[in-house]
């Protein structure tokens, strides 16, 4: 038999997925794969590491190849994968600890019948002996290693059942492809080791520099500071007028819960996500996000892993995270459809102890030695004074061969020294002279809306920062009246006048002042229109989205899977009239035209003239 070409591939891609070519690199990881080598693949979250082994899968199968098995370490993620396969035409199925004994018993019978293409398994049952029976005895024409950063100790997140794999190569004869977003030099060498490959075992390694991630951080360390950062960061980013979503992490479901409550306290839409919660709350949570009812998620680091929304305009970490590993993979779910995303990281020393603390008290000498390097590396990189992009892709290629992204902090303010926290005492509280205080009391009764006290303290010392620019606090007459004060002696007035009744905390933001006897609409002020919101879809993009959401809720998936956005986007644009003008367009494939493709047309056709 002839070996396949890298057109076999390509046919499968457009049969299949619904695509006419690939990218670059998955299109090198997949000459290497279906010629029967074994290989790695190190491409950044959203570059579609899935289809250099699920096309190889396919082109084996077409050839009377036997089943690919897939190691992968979430069942939820599994199931993700499955479900998308499903939806297109492919047979996949899992076999894990949360199916039911039947679900098993089907599985393993199509396993024997011959009839499933790709089986998604955890590594935990590759250990098991009545696995091994089973696999001993198929025909399987590829093994992929997802998450493959999972079999090192150096890895941010290793898993010791990664660590059977390479008794599977024992069993099986077939070629072997190891696939993450998050790997150092060190870890990719690991990785040859632990699962017996080859030396000159080719390895895949894209370009870690995301043009369209602004990378920020911020140096807060008290609970108001780090929630007025992130307030900020929602309102930069555009959450406010409806842009995309955000997801923030937090290091625990304590502080998850805390700072869900904060900001559902401004009114905004938000939901959490985290281990501790029920498997139902943890749904309703993860679907309200995929729906868009919650714009904004806050959860631990057990929600992310596998998620694909290509509108994420924010990422923010509430605190620094274990390694530049998990920061890198979590912050690249942001502009997955290419659009400006801003990665914003609030970082103190105090949260480099409480990630120490997360670490197990049996944990061994090189697991200790492993977690005080990364927590050293994202020390490194939060008080970097040079390009912050540079820092991450330094990390993972070794090279020096970065270039500045002109999008971070540092790129757009290279001459402000960084904020690096060090440990001194607090200056002593300056008391305001009277007349300096009634200066306060002036700035607040002139405001057209409550504001918080650091900000009022920042405007009456005559700072600069952006935020002073809503609600008039830079057109103040005392702005800049209290610059020979220091920030903290300003704040101590503002709760003097406070606890004295002369200002009252008002509305449900955190910390706001206003004048105690001034009711909080001000009349005086002419109300403005709410801007209008542009750049909204048609209304067959509309109608799209609808169906496509109502479908998921019926057959269990989620939205993506029936249809990804820019596939609305592209119909929206060409109104297709016949099943082959659907094929045209990119991303649905053969499998949803035939599902989906006569509802698409109806709508398509409803709309067209609106």
């Amino acid at each position: 038999m002839t070996t396949p070409t890298i057109d076999d591939a390509r046919s499968v891609l457009a049969d299949v997925f619904g695509y006419a070519d690939f990218r670059p690199l998955q299109a090198e990881a997949i000459r290497v794969a279906i010629t029967g080598r074994d290989l790695v693949v190190l491409l950044p979250t959203g570059s579609g590491k899935s289809i250099c082994y699920q096309v190889p899968a396919l082109v084996a199968r077409r050839r009377g190849g036997g089943v690919t098995l897939v190691v992968s370490p979430l069942i939820a993620l599994m199931q993700d994968q499955v479900d998308a396969l499903a939806g297109a035409g492919v047979r996949a199925a899992a076999l894990n600890s949360a199916q039911s004994a039947e679900d098993q018993r089907d599985v393993i019978r199509r396993l024997h019948e011959d009839a499933l293409d790709l089986l998604y398994v955890s590594p935990e049952r590759l250990a098991t002996p009545s696995f091994r029976r089973l696999v001993s005895k198929l025909s399987v024409a590829l093994i992929a290693i997802d998450e493959a950063h999972c079999v090192s100790q150096w890895g941010h997140d290793f898993r010791p059942d990664y660590l059977e794999i390479g008794a599977l190569r024992e069993l099986v004869d077939a070629p072997l492809i190891a696939l993450t977003a998050t790997a150092t030099p060190r870890v990719v060498d690991e990785i040859r080791t632990r699962l017996g490959l080859p030396k000159d075992a080719p390895v895949v390694r894209g370009n870690f520099s995301r043009d369209n991630l602004a990378f920020v951080v911020e140096h807060r360390r008290l609970q108001a500071e780090r929630l007025e950062a992130l307030s900020r960061a929602i309102r930069v980013a555009g959450l406010l007028e409806g842009r995309g979503r955000a997801i923030v992490y937090c290091a625990t479901r304590k502080t998850t819960e805390t700072v869900a409550k904060a900001l559902r306290g401004e009114g905004l839409p938000v939901g959490y996500y985290h281990a501790g919660r029920t498997q139902l709350a943890r749904d309703r949570a993860h679907r309200a996000f995929a729906t868009g009812r919650t714009r904004i998620l806050v959860s631990t680091n057990a929600f992310g892993m596998g998620i694909d929304f290509p509108d994420v305009r924010l990422i923010v970490h509430y605190a620094a995270p274990g390694s530049l590993e998990a920061y890198y993979q979590e912050a690249g779910r942001a502009g997955r459809d290419g659009l400006p995303a801003r990665c914003v990281m609030i970082f103190s020393k105090q949260d480099l102890v409480t990630q120490r603390r997360l670490e197990s008290a049996s944990a061994s000498e090189l697991v200790k030695a492993r977690r005080r390097e990364a927590l050293a590396a994202i020390e490194r990189y939060a008080n970097a004074s040079g390009c912050r992009q540079e820092v991450l892709v330094q990390h993972f290629t070794g090279g020096e061969d970065a270039v500045a992204c002109g999008l971070c902090d540092r790129c757009l303010d290279p001459d402000v020294e960084p904020e690096v926290e060090v440990e001194r005492e607090a200056p002593p509280i300056t008391p305001l002279a009277p007349t300096d205080r009634q200066r306060i009391v002036s700035a607040v009764d002139r405001l057209r809306r409550p504001v918080g006290r650091t900000r009022l303290a920042q405007a009456l010392r005559g700072g600069r920062a952006k935020s002073l620019s809503r609600g008039g606090l830079l057109t103040l007459p005392e702005y800049g009246t209290l610059a020979a004060y220091d920030e903290k002696s300003i704040v101590a007035a503002i709760d003097e006048l406070l606890e004295a009744g002369v200002l009252r905390r008002t509305g449900r933001r955190f910390p706001t002042v206003w004048m105690a006897n001034k009711p909080v609409r001000d009349t005086s002020e002419p109300k403005k229109r709410p801007a209008r919101r542009t750049n909204r879809p048609g209304m067959i993009a509309r109608a799209l989205d609808d169906y496509r959401k109502r479908t998921a809720r019926k057959l269990k998936w989620k939205p993506y899977m029936v249809m990804q956005r820019r596939v609305l986007t592209a119909i929206d644009k060409k109104r297709p009239e016949t099943h082959d003008d659907l094929l045209r367009i990119p991303g649905l494939g053969p499998a949803k035209v035939e599902r989906f493709g006569d509802d698409i047309l109806q709508i398509v056709q409803r709309y067209a003239d609106e």
